[in-house]
């Protein structure tokens, strides 16, 4: 018999789910030395659940994560056996009504017109279309593609980065992290939805945002590592018709143990901020965890996993 520990506190619900989709899954809050004997374990933030010491002497030869990224997993700490899967697309959907409403946001201009109007009501003030513009999604999984639904319904034309240069969306560009530059030149909305990995980390720096456009928007969702925080700041300061939505920040409670701002992002005018809660809506927990006890479920009858992760990329 195949033994399933959960290594979190799930909620009632969440519970229900386990059991209802594992049957006979067993919780590390009740009994600490499940972790020496168990084969499968499905985890939120090993560090916080297990403690470091212990990440090295797992048993198990599966972990699933409830969340959609693993960068707050030490990866290199632990087995080489141990296959790990993080929770695809889990959050998708919210994310990208998130990343579409910063979008609108910035591109109408609401906050800098919501501010002006205590001083002047210009009605003849510009502000930018979706309609006919180029949205870039750099990172083409299931919160990019969230994310083209919703821009396609507003005009956009999607032009797409991904692993491999290929997918089977429509869209009218895809490539890979090779085509950074003309990809990010040519883009008037850039969300960044990309994992955050060896490959990726620091992507985006000063050469990359010179040379997008002057009016570009970003929004990002990720992580804020993937972007250089320093380089990000200067540029939006300098250029005050380049906007950004801030989800993911580079210094956060849930991977750090607490929020750091290393530069002054909400003082400027061409910045939207929000706590990294773009996924967080009514329900959305109880979604993940029914998604990943679903791929719990297809590791243990041998059928195709989601989201498996290259351990080398996290090394």
């Amino acid at each position: 018999m195949v033994k399933i520990v959960v290594t979190f506190n799930p909620s009632e619900t969440q519970r229900k789910i386990i059991k209802s989709t594992l049957g006979d899954a067993l919780f590390l809050s009740e009994n600490r030395s499940l972790l020496q004997s168990a084969d499968i374990l499905f985890s939120w933030n090993p560090v916080l659940e297990l403690g470091r010491e212990e990440l090295g002497e797992i048993k198990a030869g599966f972990m699933q994560a409830l969340s959609a990224g693993v960068d707050h997993i030490p990866i290199s700490m632990m087995p080489e056996n141990l296959t790990i899967a993080s929770n695809v697309g889990a959050f998708a959907e919210p994310m990208a009504e998130h990343t579409m409403a910063m979008f609108l946001a910035l591109a109408k201009r609401l906050y800098i017109n919501h501010q002006r109007m205590k001083e002047v009501f210009d009605q003849r003030s510009e502000t930018l279309t979706m309609k006919g513009s180029i949205c870039g999604i750099l990172g083409f999984g299931e919160n990019g593609k969230a994310v083209a639904r919703l821009a396609k319904a507003f005009g956009a034309r999607i032009y797409a980065i991904n692993s491999t240069g290929r997918t089977e969306e429509k869209v009218e560009f895809i490539g890979t992290l090779k085509d950074l530059n003309p990809f990010l030149r040519s883009v008037d909305f850039l969300a960044v939805t990309i994992a955050l990995n060896n490959r990726t980390r620091g992507v985006i720096g000063k050469s990359e945002l010179e040379i997008m456009k002057k009016n570009a928007i970003i929004v990002n969702t990720a992580r804020g590592e993937i972007i250089d925080e320093g380089a990000l700041y200067e540029h939006l300061k300098s250029n005050p018709e380049f906007m950004a939505g801030i989800d993911a920040w580079w210094v956060e409670p849930f991977r750090h143990g607490r929020f750091e701002m290393h530069y002054p992002f909400l003082e400027l005018p061409n910045v939207i901020g929000s706590p990294h809660n773009s996924g967080m809506v009514k329900g959305v927990i109880d979604h993940a965890t029914e998604l990943a006890c679903e791929n719990i479920k297809d590791f243990i009858e041998g059928k195709e996993v989601r989201g498996v992760v290259r351990r080398e990329d996290y090394s």
